[in-house]
């Protein structure tokens, strides 16, 4: 008789049912996230789950930032761990939390990911890149692994990274580069597939170039990639989930939702190196819409904003009958249900008949309730009190801005006497040049829509008529007439300005793009328009660091992520500085 008649079938070994589960943590929560952790746990338990894989940080949320200096928070965090730990059965779990440095030096603690299975721990693996680059400090709390090797997981080796580690030299910006990749080391010592958790933020292009990374990343190594990212928003910060499985050529097996807590299961056969996502295999591969994403990426920020800081969900805002206000609008109704809204129009004796008109026409079509409150009063009481001040004085920026200052004093008033939160309705365009007025129209909790550009504004609001709503919901006026802060007569945007398409052109290029003076002038925009601009986004540094906190949503937004410095001379010198350059080397 043949031997291995007698011999335990191990086939069985080679299969793995993986869940990827996508949740979302509130920073600081640690009970509500542990809670979050265990009744994912409980679930794939009674789903005969092999694998379940949380992401990145889940137990403190991220980014924790200095949450993590205070001993009393880390060491709650570890208590959260030993429970995280203790309530593990036969399905084994992946999860993402800070874990102490017990080596004496270096930081404290390190980002780390937990393996656990029947109340023990396996094993901990620490994050080895730490990036230092946008509104990323990990190298400011975190010490960095350096120690890799498979973990052995149901008699799977598998290489288990954290975040920027499957990154490795990919971002959409690059600052600087590594020279350790985790994942091909991983891949070299014997790993049969990749895991990677993350809490990797949402931005624009984001959805395309991160799977466009992990898929060369899969390629390149010849192995199965498991993606796990956390969903939901941190102030500024939106993360979309987008968790997914790839096999060894790239191809997406399965894909999470975006901007929802879910999972997708998927069978994992070690031995041909195949995944099969039966029900979850039915799924979207196609480049999602930009403005699709950014839009439900907005209303998730506004929402958990809200919901996280345990402010309610009452939300006031100002609605100008300009297009910006409108697309605030709709994000509000949206995230937080249009009973919850209030939207006030203020009219001044230089607004235009629309600027009431089409705001109850808006307001109407969303089902918001509308008031209207006229600032001439208001704005003539304060021109009374200045006038032996300003006797003699031209009609300038101090009487624009009062108005603007009225305003936000009446929101403010309404917001602080029944609780509403205000939101600023401000966009990056308007922001980046400092076309905003200082304790005015700057005045907000929450920054909606900072981070787009005015053209994108435009472009979200048709958008949103022609394909979300197939319906005006926004006023076709709002959309077609010409920007104007409305603070004096007939003037427009366009008055002091350069039209918009150029405009938001020489800011990517600036902000985002990082091109230098000379490279935009290459590109064939007009020299002194460009010296104009730059002028203006430098000298207006000052009103962004009081700014509301603003939805990130594009590679370099005005936040966390941009340290420009307030007091500076470089400003309006690159060319000088280059030609001096030039004569002295």
């Amino acid at each position: 008789m043949c031997l291995s008649a007698f011999l335990p079938d191990l086939s069985y070994l080679s299969f793995m049912n993986i869940r990827l589960e996508q949740l979302n943590p509130t920073i600081g929560d640690l009970s509500g996230n542990q809670q979050l952790i265990l009744n994912a746990i409980e679930k794939a338990e009674a789903d005969g789950v092999d694998l379940l894989i949380l992401p990145e940080l889940i137990v403190s949320g991220y980014p924790p930032m200095d949450l993590i200096e205070r001993k009393v928070f880390r060491e709650m965090c570890y208590q959260v761990n030993r429970e995280v730990i203790e309530a593990t059965g036969e399905t084994t779990v992946i999860f993402g939390s800070i874990t102490d440095n017990h080596k004496g030096v270096g930081r404290v603690c390190f980002n780390s990911a937990i393996i656990a299975q029947l109340g023990k721990e396996i094993t901990r693996v620490h994050k080895a890149l730490l990036p230092t680059y946008d509104v990323f400090d990990d190298l400011r709390y975190f010490e960095p692994g350096n120690e890799f090797e498979p973990v052995i997981i149901n008699n799977i080796p598998f290489g288990v990274t954290v975040c920027e580690d499957i990154w490795f030299n990919d971002n959409e910006i690059q600052y600087h580069t590594y020279s350790v990749n985790p994942a091909e080391i991983l891949a070299k010592k014997g790993a049969k597939a990749i895991i990677n958790i993350s809490a990797s933020p949402y931005s624009k292009n984001k959805p395309v170039s991160r799977v466009g990374m992990l898929q060369k990343h899969a390629l390149e190594l010849g192995l199965p990639l498991f993606y796990v990212n956390q969903v939901g928003a941190n102030t500024e910060l939106i993360f979309d989930g987008d968790s997914l499985a790839l096999d060894q050529t790239g191809f997406i097996v399965t894909r999470d939702e975006r901007f929802k807590s879910t999972f997708v299961d998927v069978e994992y056969d070690s031995q041909s190196q195949t995944l099969d996502a039966g029900k979850y295999a039915d799924i979207q591969r196609t480049v999602p819409n930009q403005l699709k994403t950014m839009f439900e990426a907005l209303v998730l920020g506004v929402r958990d904003y809200l919901r996280k800081s345990k402010l309610g969900n009452k939300v006031i805002l100002g609605l100008s009958g300009g297009i910006d206000s409108a697309l605030v609008c709709v994000i509000a109704a949206e995230a937080v249900g249009a009973e919850n809204v209030l939207a006030v129009t203020m009219p001044s004796e230089f607004s235009s008949e629309g600027s009431v008109s089409d705001s109850v026409e808006l307001a109407d079509n969303l089902g918001v309730e509308l008031l209207e409150i006229p600032i001439k009063p208001v704005f003539d009481s304060y021109q009374e009190q200045l006038k032996p001040l300003f006797k003699d004085t031209k009609f300038n920026v101090a009487e624009e801005n009062l108005q603007s200052r009225t305003r936000g004093d009446l929101l403010m008033a309404i917001s602080n006497k029944f609780g509403h939160m205000l939101l600023n309705t401000g966009n990056k365009s308007e922001t980046a040049v400092g076309y905003c007025t200082l304790y005015g129209d700057m005045a907000g909790g929450l920054g909606v829509i900072s981070d787009l550009y005015k053209t994108e504004v435009f472009a979200m609001c048709r958008w949103l008529n022609e394909e979300y709503y197939q319906k005006e919901i926004i006023p076709e006026s709002i959309i077609t007439k010409e920007p104007s802060a409305e603070l004096r007569p007939d003037q427009k945007d366009s008055d002091s300005l350069p039209d918009y398409g150029t405009l938001d052109t020489i800011l990517k290029y600036y902000l985002e793009d990082q091109l230098s003076r000379e490279e935009m002038i290459a590109t064939g925009i007009n020299e002194e328009t460009l010296d104009r601009v730059l002028r203006l986004v430098d000298r207006n540094e000052h009103k962004r660091y009081q700014a509301a906190p603003g939805l990130k949503v594009s590679a370099k937004a005005f936040g966390a992520g941009r340290r420009w410095p307030i007091v500076q001379q470089w400003t309006g010198q690159e060319k000088a500085s280059r030609k001096e350059h030039k004569l002295t080397n």
